[in-house]
């Protein structure tokens, strides 16, 4: 089988998995925003705060990928039991931390000046999540030890059926029905907890039946503490983290920062913010797929095979970015009305999707970099990068832009100048990365 005919199939089925998983929060969003412009607002909030900790979090479970891929690529299975059973610890901490944060939002909504209105919803909103942090943890674990194996296939079939419980459960939860009242917005964070232990229960059922596992050795007793292993987990893991969380909340603070100017730049914000995301989950597909094979071959000693695929994952990602944002570019009038019924919230999405499109370019490609970086342990220099570029100027451009610039932005409240400054910025992160990788693919031999 070519190496195109591969990655195309991985990248394929995680994307399969991805979407569905992105369905969820389509999901959340249409029913909050059917539901009242005031829950989906808290929703673009609630939501903001959930992906910034869940996507650091995950960030740093996810980049032991490289690590499993290249113990395959070696063929040391059992390895890759004592592995992941040491991964148990990172994850154990992980869930810890994630749910202190999402426990208490507090000082964040009031430092970001989000209406008083909104923080009692969002609050409960987060406290619900907090409880589904844990097993969603531990269900990346399973994910990402899946496509390190390439077979993501299990992962998506467990996603896209989880779909048929979310969907009901997110509608019952928020409109009450059958003896349960009415919860709003909160209603969809229950149908998160259900679906994700759900999702656990079952892939711990794949653990213990499916043969594939048993060279393994998965089941044996659990090890104490490996410090070294651990260490190096965190060595990759924690910038990895640290950058996906930069990265995320260089546009989920747009929507605590977007609050102060009303539900409709908010709803607007989070219509924009929600296609984004699901148009994102193209590249990261291809991200993962690429970074599973790279790190195959390099675990494999063939650094050339390696370097192979890394061009063959830039070649796809481009274009399949080209293809969306252009895509985007031509239905962006008709998008907004899916997810609203209020035309001012309809019309002003319209504007931003222009700068979601160039948003999506950039994004595609700095996204296959950064995931092919740390297969050759890069993962210090993205994080500086993210830094700079994306929170100082993106987020921090848009912020001065939309609140103490000149034109059009200053005299109409609108989400606007910080999608174009962030579109700015990702594109600068872009072709740095670039640049990166094409020094350690060569470096590599």
């Amino acid at each position: 089988m070519s190496e195109l005919s591969t990655i195309s199939r991985h990248a394929a089925t995680v994307l399969t998995g991805q979407l569905a998983v992105m369905a969820f929060g389509v999901t959340d969003t249409i029913v909050a925003g059917r539901y009242g412009e005031a829950s989906l607002a808290a929703l673009s909030v609630g939501s903001a705060i959930f992906i910034s900790v869940y996507v650091a979090l995950i960030g740093v479970l996810q980049a032991l990928l490289p690590v499993w891929a290249e113990q395959r690529g070696a063929r040391q299975t059992e390895a890759i039991g004592r592995s992941l059973r040491q991964a148990m610890y990172l994850c154990a901490a992980a869930s810890v931390v994630g749910m202190a944060i999402l426990l208490s939002p507090g000082p964040l909504l009031r430092w970001t000046e989000v209406p008083p209105a909104l923080r009692t919803e969002v609050e409960r909103y987060l406290a619900v999540l907090a409880l589904a942090l844990p097993p969603a943890l531990l269900f990346r674990i399973y994910s990402t030890l899946n496509q390190a194996l390439g077979r993501p296939q299990l992962v998506t079939w467990l996603q896209v059926g989880s779909l048929f419980i979310k969907l009901p459960l997110s509608i019952w939860f928020t409109f009450g029905g059958m003896g349960l009242p009415a919860q709003g917005v909160v209603g969809c964070a229950w149908a998160t907890l259900i679906v994700n232990c759900s999702m656990l229960g079952l892939a711990i059922w794949l653990l213990r039946t499916r043969d594939i596992y048993d060279p393994l050795a998965i089941w044996r007793r659990m090890e104490r503490p490996h410090w070294p292993t651990i260490a190096g987990f965190a060595r990759l893991g924690v910038p990895a983290g640290l950058a996906v969380m930069v990265e995320v909340t260089s546009f989920t603070l747009m929507a605590l920062f977007i609050a102060r100017q009303g539900t409709i730049a908010s709803a607007a914000h989070q219509i924009a913010s929600n296609l984004a995301a699901v148009l994102y989950m193209v590249p990261l597909s291809l991200s993962i797929a690429t970074s599973a094979r790279t790190s195959y071959w390099l675990g494999a000693g063939e650094p050339a095979r390696a370097r192979q695929v890394v061009l063959l994952g830039l070649r796809l990602a481009a274009l399949s970015a080209i293809a969306l944002a252009a895509i985007l570019f031509i239905a962006r009038h008709h998008l907004g009305s899916i997810y609203s019924s209020n035309a001012a919230v309809v019309a002003m999405a319209g504007g931003v999707l222009v700068w979601v499109a160039a948003y999506h370019l950039a994004d595609a490609m700095q996204t296959l970099c950064v995931f092919v970086l740390r297969c050759y342990r890069i993962t210090v220099a993205p994080l500086v990068v993210y830094c700079v570029l994306l929170w100082g100027a993106g987020l921090g451009g848009g912020y001065l832009w939309a609140y103490h610039g000149a034109g059009m932005w200053a005299v109409a409240p609108s989400p606007m100048p910080f999608w174009a400054a962030s579109a700015a910025a990702l594109l600068a992160t872009a072709l740095l990365f670039v640049a990166m990788l094409w020094r350690a693919i060569h470096r590599k031999g």
